[in-house]
């Protein structure tokens, strides 16, 4: 298994950065399953549609970090400030369900 980021070091981080947001981009059906509170759901199969606000930093996970890495790639070059941060598989934290 290849794995991208740290996510808990990436959570951290997170919460220390003001106005920034949390962003998972799995699938709708994965993020009801289970998410990190305090995500918001944008699937990278519709990421080049996004209506995310271009002037907060996003932190980006899925579930290894493939998804989050390619998310960012496509977010970069759309202007916006992201950082894939890994998967959830690698959480060491709560979930919501």
């Amino acid at each position: 298994m290849i794995l991208f980021g740290n996510i808990n070091k990436g959570i951290e981080e997170y919460k220390a950065a003001p106005g920034a947001l949390l962003v998972d981009v799995r699938e709708a059906d994965e993020f009801q399953r289970s998410h990190i509170p305090g995500a918001v759901n944008e699937p990278l199969s519709g990421i080049a549609h996004t209506a995310l606000p271009k002037d907060k930093l996003l932190y980006l996970y899925c579930l290894r970090g493939t998804r989050s890495r390619r998310a960012a790639g496509i977010l970069k070059k759309m202007g916006y400030t992201a950082k894939s941060i890994g998967g959830i598989d690698n959480y060491r934290g709560t979930v919501e369900k």
